[in-house]
């Protein structure tokens, strides 16, 4: 809001002409019109001060003295003009005036007359003196175009202007005034591009001295927004006529608008030269009024906005004339004549003019007429929807509405206002002031923004002002310390400003210290809170609120006699204090003292001037609909009391709708009558209002009890204990108890019963309750069967406790707040209970001795279950052991068999190279090598020698048709064993040099698979009755194929055929050999011998293929080392009589051999070789050479033992 000023002493000097004295009038106090007007005549006074002063009289209705002395100054322009040389133009302003003056007299004279007669003699009078005064300035005009002028001067008759224009031109289409006044009509009607034009004809047939037209141009091009343009045309006009008013005020404007000090100050003096030239101007003069606006120059304003709304008949310029009037003397504080021009301009003004709407809206706000002040800044955003200033004052007006909608709106605008310039300092304080009652965190914000913004952009500290609404906030969010702080602050900035400003630092020194004192109370510093207040009453004695508080502190602690004691001082400072008066009243409430407590607030409602006091009337209701809840009461009583708190809570209402205290006060009432869905309604709108009630959310509890909602009654109990009180409430405890009690939840009843009698020891209705509840649940126990001796033991201690309490009570109870004999009717009926408690206690006595004979029984039964569980973990763990060992040992036979494999590779890699350098000195003969008992089981072959290249091409060619041969072979495997000897046995490969051999050799092998299988279903018949003879045929037989092998072992062939049947005789001698090793060696060998044998293989064979790769022509030599498993004891085991750890070790083997048969890289024709030869090994009976006779069908069993657990052959072929 503009900042305004107090009023000056009004007054006007006339000079004396006889000498230097002056007279002075004073404008306030007018005399008689016609001796102020003897006395202007006779002393020949200037004309601007009879004008002057006929304005004052004007204003201050005194129309017929404002007429005469203007009349009579007209008459003294004629002397002057018939006295005024050519040359003496000084009080040719004063002249136009006053005529001026007095023809707006009649013109509005005129306009408000409704007879016609007497409106055109108002008319006619004007005409008259607007022809005079053209005498005095006349300009070169013709008489049409004068015609046309007159018209738009009687009453904007543009039209008619236009079509004389118009007819002018159309007798002569080049006539530049006629051109002119047509640019000026369609420029005042917003068609600048044809008032271009228009002027641009008019330029072209105008001679050179024509800057009206270069003006003209000028304003056109600055309302298309060609700026440059339009200041070439205004400085052309200058240059053509120095003295140009428009082209002067044009190029002001132009100026003025840039805002730069430079061009302000260029500005200003155009304008002071076009005034010069043309004082009768209305833009000069309405721009300079602005001008001595700033300068606060308000009577020059004045001056000049009055003269131009008299020079002027043009809407606009006369709605900014009486803005500049209006402005003015809203700055002097003439609030009225301010709101009269303020008015006047927004009728004349055009639609986008919103100043003189902006001045009327605080006039206004001064009258205290909101819904006009908020109506004219609404118009203001619907032109300007940015405009911030419209936005911060129609803030501060809804931000004390009670519509909620306006609150909302107010701080909506503010939040914009600070987003668009947030260092305004103002719009943060409004907004921060607005959320108070909204949200105090937000307003702290606002504060704490505007406090930073002091500090940074004007380097001063915080206002006392705000440090004391930031600490109020502060102490509202329980910032307790942090509100400290900032009341110590502002009490340090008070004590520094006793100095400057005394009276108003030791006011606002007073409010933080109080409130210093209230931070010391929240806190729990009693002591300190009360030597605060003590100090303020020594300096401020009547200071009603410190002694309030003082009351209330000892109200806290328990001291009812000392708090009515500072209550009643408070009475003896003011006598009609309505704060004073609630506190005795609340005093009697807390007591339950009705009647007393009514009489106090009846009181402040007698007084006339709270006799609406909302507090007062709500607790007066409360009071009422406290009575409900007395024991003794009768219905027609409780109807009267109910009417009557329901009247007292209407009448909140309607002196304010949004008091959610009288709306609950509504809703109670309405749930006393038994209307519970609409109390609900009522209580669940004002938790929406604020969530800070405990009384809303009590009575929604309630509720839910009285609709038998248990559940969500306690659920909303717990909830208002956690949310709104610190410590155990007795209230909330008490009805937590009750809705538990109705849920059938007595044990959770009597506890929270207990916690309210902590607090409240001597309470009588908690220990009624208490009783009452123990009561409850012992008979509840009793009557359970299942109950337990423990259990009903305390039942009856409980009944006996509950007994003697209501015993109590009957005798010495309060009649006011209990039933006397209900107490005494519950303790015969606990009477009457523990009567009957013998038979409960025989028969849980005799259940507790059932259930401890159970309960022996079970225990024996889990002892012995534990013990069972011990033993077999710990079988279990013991087998677990030996098997680990077990893994152990294998893992080691794993690895020396291992180290065997290694060491026969190395044997017989130099075995091979030994063979290969004799047959390198040898011409293919064959050396026989003796055996003794000291050397190793070998059984060496020596190959077919052949010289010349086209004999080692054939036999490389049968080696590929001897794989089944070789596979044959593989089947057939004996290892001959002795205590000193390595377990090694040489099988010298069968070298078979032609086809017809090897396919009679598979032919014998077809016809051996039918003896065996025919052997085999032989032996099944037998069964085991023949186990003693087949012992000893075994041992026989042993000992007879031992010595053949020894004989067989010592041969050595030289030729094909010889080493074919050698071969077939070494096979059959080996199955013997490998039945006699097995017999003895059974026990000593294991499964995992079969693992590394046939890694061995593969190691054997990867490197055969790799010999066989070679250059064909060389020499070559082949050995074949067949080992054969172990044999068992010398009874012959069947694979159903193994045990079960070797069968599972060998089904462990079989999987990691196929794994590693998987993985090997191998050749084609290898690969093939390796699956037949499994494929034999899973049918050894159709494969298996048998010895002939009954001795070896006897020892077959072994012999299929033995090929399940043979590993296979490891070849090794040598080339050299």
């Amino acid at each position: 809001m503009t900042s305004m000023v107090e009023p000056s002493h009004r007054s006007i000097e006339i000079p004396l002409h006889s000498g230097d004295e002056v007279i002075e009038v004073s404008l306030d106090q007018l005399p008689d019109g016609q001796e102020v007007l003897a006395i202007l005549q006779q002393e020949n006074c200037p004309l601007h001060i009879w004008v002057t002063l006929a304005l004052e009289y004007y204003r201050q209705d005194k129309e017929k003295d404002f007429v005469e002395i203007l009349k009579s100054a007209c008459n003294e322009i004629n002397n002057q003009r018939q006295q005024q040389t050519s040359g003496q133009r000084a009080q040719e302003t004063d002249q136009m005036r006053c005529l001026d003056t007095l023809a707006a007299y009649y013109v509005k004279r005129g306009h408000r007359e409704k007879a016609k007669d007497k409106k055109r003699e108002y008319f006619t009078q004007a005409t008259l003196l607007y022809t005079h005064a053209d005498k005095i300035l006349m300009y070169d005009l013709n008489h049409l175009l004068g015609r046309a002028y007159i018209c738009l001067l009687e009453g904007d008759k543009m039209d008619q202007a236009e079509q004389q224009f118009n007819f002018v031109l159309n007798q002569m289409q080049n006539n530049i005034p006629a051109l002119l006044g047509r640019a000026c009509i369609a420029f005042n009607k917003k068609d600048y591009r044809q008032a271009l034009n228009l002027y641009k004809r008019a330029l072209k047939q105008a001679p050179e001295n024509s800057s009206g037209i270069h003006v003209g141009l000028a304003n056109a091009f600055a309302k298309l927004n060609k700026l440059e343009k339009a200041e070439l045309a205004f400085n052309r006009a200058i240059d053509i006529d120095s003295k140009c008013v428009g082209a002067l005020v044009g190029l002001a404007i132009l100026e003025l608008n840039m805002k730069t000090p430079a061009s302000i100050r260029n500005g200003v003096l155009k304008l002071s030269r076009a005034y010069q030239y043309d004082p009768q101007n209305p833009m000069v003069l309405n721009h300079l009024a602005n001008h001595f606006f700033f300068k606060k120059d308000y009577t020059r304003v004045r001056q000049l906005a009055m003269h131009a709304l008299n020079y002027t008949e043009n809407e606009a310029m006369r709605a900014e004339s009486c803005y500049h009037l209006a402005r003015a003397y809203h700055a002097e504080r003439d609030y009225e004549e301010a709101f009269r021009y303020y008015y006047q301009a927004t009728h004349l003004a055009p639609e986008k003019f919103v100043l003189p709407l902006f001045g009327l809206g605080q006039m206004y706000l001064q009258r205290e007429d909101t819904a006009n002040a908020s109506d004219c800044f609404e118009k203001i955003l619907k032109i300007h929807p940015n405009d911030h200033e419209s936005m911060k004052i129609l803030a501060s007006i809804y931000a004390e509405s009670n519509d909620q909608d306006k609150r909302d709106k107010a701080r909506e605008y503010l939040k914009k206002v600070t987003q668009h310039d947030p260092h305004d300092i103002d719009s943060w304080i409004q907004l921060a002031e607005i959320l108070e009652g909204v949200d105090l965190q937000v307003s702290l914000d606002a504060y704490m923004t505007a406090s930073k913004l002091i500090r940074d952009f004007h380097g001063k500290d915080t206002p006392m002002e705000m440090l004391n609404n930031m600490g109020s906030l502060h102490y509202r969010l329980n910032n307790y310390e942090e509100s400290r702080k900032c009341f110590e602050k502002g009490i340090s900035y008070a004590e520094q400003a006793r100095e400057v400003e005394p009276a108003y630092a030791n006011s606002i020194l007073v409010t933080m210290r109080y409130n210093l004192a209230r931070v010391c109370e929240a806190s729990f510093e009693f002591d300190k809170a009360e030597t605060l207040y003590k100090e303020i009453l020594r300096e401020h004695p009547k200071y009603v609120d410190c002694v309030l508080r003082l009351g209330c502190m000892a109200r806290d602690r328990g001291q009812i006699y000392s708090a009515s004691d500072w209550f009643k001082d408070a009475l003896e400072i003011n006598h009609n204090s309505p704060d004073a008066w609630t506190m005795i009243g609340n005093l009697h409430a807390a007591k339950q003292e009705w009647r007393p407590g009514q009489k106090k607030f009846e009181r402040i409602l007698h007084n006339p001037q709270t006799a609406n006091d909302s507090y007062a009337l709500i607790s007066l209701g409360n009071i009422w609909l406290q009575t409900l809840y007395m024991p003794t009461r009768d219905k027609e009583r409780e109807k009267r009391h109910q009417a009557r708190a329901l009247q007292v809570y209407k009448v909140v209402l309607k002196n304010d709708n949004r008091n959610i205290w009288a709306a609950n006060g509504v809703g109670c009432v309405l749930a006393h009558k038994g209307y519970l869905n609409e109390a609900r309604d009522i209580f669940a709108q004002v938790r929406e209002a604020t969530a800070d009630m405990p009384d809303v959310w009590l009575n929604i509890a309630h509720i839910y009890v009285e609709q038998k909602q248990y559940i969500p009654a306690v659920q909303m109990y717990e909830n208002c204990l956690k949310k709104f009180y610190k410590y155990n409430n007795v209230e909330v405890l008490t009805y937590l108890a009750r809705a538990l009690v109705k849920g059938n939840r007595l044990h959770e009843a009597h506890n929270a019963l207990l916690n309210a009698r902590r607090v409240a020891p001597h309470d009588l209705t908690l220990m009624y309750n208490i009783a009452l509840v123990q009561q409850k649940l012992a008979q509840e126990i009793l009557k359970d069967e299942n109950s337990t001796l423990n259990a009903v033991l305390q039942a009856i201690d409980q009944l006996r406790i509950a007994q003697k309490t209501f015993i109590w009570l009957g005798e010495h109870g309060d009649s006011h707040r209990l039933d006397l004999n209900q107490a005494i009717q519950e303790a015969q009926q606990c009477s009457d209970l523990l009567s009957q408690s013998t038979y409960h206690e025989i028969r849980a006595r005799k259940k507790d001795e059932e259930e401890q004979l159970v309960r022996r029984k079970q225990d024996e039964e889990r002892r012995k279950l534990r013990e069972k569980q011990l033993h077999e973990a710990n079988f279990c763990f013991s087998q677990e052991e030996r098997r680990r060992q077990e893994d152990e040992r294998r893992q080691m036979e794993r690895e020396k068999r291992q180290q065997f494999v290694e060491r026969t590779k190395n044997l017989l890699t130099t075995e091979s190279q030994v063979t290969s350098e004799k047959s390198q000195r040898s011409t293919g003969g064959s050396r026989k090598r003796p055996k003794t008992d000291q050397e190793d089981e070998f059984i060496n072959d020596t190959s077919d020698l052949i010289t010349n290249t086209e004999k080692a091409q054939k036999k490389r060619a049968k080696r590929s048709n001897d794989g089944e041969d070789r596979r044959e072979r593989k089947s057939s495997k004996y290892r001959p064993k002795t205590d000193q000897e390595d377990e090694f046995i040489n099988d010298t490969s069968d070298l078979i040099t032609n086809t017809e051999k090897a396919q009679k050799k598979r032919a014998k092998r077809s016809n051996d698979g039918e003896d065996r299988r025919e052997r085999k279903s032989s032996k099944k018949r037998k069964g085991n009755a023949g186990s003693d003879s087949e012992n000893e045929n075994g041992e026989t037989y042993k000992r007879k194929k031992k010595s053949n092998h020894r004989k067989q072992s010592s041969r050595i062939t030289t030729n094909d055929d010889e080493i074919s049947q050698d071969n077939d005789e070494q096979l059959s001698d080996n199955e013997e050999d490998n039945n006699e090793s097995d017999n003895e060696d059974k026990s000593k060998r294991k499964p995992t011998s079969r693992k590394s044998t046939s890694r061995s293989k593969r190691s054997s064979t990867s490197k055969t293929s790799q010999r066989q790769s070679e250059p064909a022509g060389r020499y070559k030599s082949k050995a074949t080392i067949s080992s054969s498993e172990d044999e068992s004891d010398n009874e012959p085991s069947h694979p159903t009589n193994r045990s079960v750890e070797d069968q599972e070790g060998e089904e462990e083997e079989e999987e990691e051999e196929e794994e590693e048969n998987e993985g090997s890289p191998v050749e084609d024709v290898e690969q093939e070789e390796e699956r037949t030869a499994q494929d034999e090994e899973q049918e050894p009976e159709e494969e298996e050479q048998e010895p002939e006779g009954e001795e070896q069908e006897e020892q077959e069993p072994e012999g299929e033992e033995l090929e399940e657990q043979a590993p296979e052959d490891i070849d090794v072929s040598d080339e050299d």
